[in-house]
């Protein structure tokens, strides 16, 4: 698998779409930390670590609904292993006038997008969420 985060926010899109209340997903510290920001967010109800048959580890994704509809309606992918986008403090995007979120991978750990300006620094955008 080439792209890790992107397979994670693919199933999770997937799963959203199907009304599904769980998605799995294989286990990474990443992906671990993207989970942490989206249940911090409100975006998820959370994860739990699991193992599969094999023993690899595996994250089961709880995800949330409002009124039956999806609390994430988009969940993009900005920074791709062909073309990475680093951004400095100032220029880290607001989604959708600051309704969304992006995720940001920065020297301090990854963290949404206004916790990334409050403490002054940028980074790789992972992904926007809305």
């Amino acid at each position: 698998m080439n792209d890790p985060i992107g397979d994670m926010i693919t199933r999770i899109r997937n799963g959203a779409m199907r009304g599904k209340s769980t998605v799995r997903t294989p286990g990474s510290k990443l992906r671990a930390w993207v989970l942490d920001v989206l249940a911090d967010e409100g975006y998820i109800r959370g994860y739990e670590k699991t193992t599969d048959e094999r023993g690899h580890p595996q994250f089961e994704i709880s995800l949330k609904y409002y009124e039956g509809e999806p609390v994430i309606r988009e969940l993009k992918r900005v920074s791709r292993p062909g073309r990475r986008v680093y951004l400095g403090v100032d220029t880290i995007p607001q989604v959708r006038q600051g309704l969304g979120i992006s995720i940001v991978s920065t020297s301090k750990g990854v963290m949404s997008d206004h916790t990334a300006r409050a403490q002054n620094v940028g980074g790789e955008v992972l992904c926007t969420v809305f």
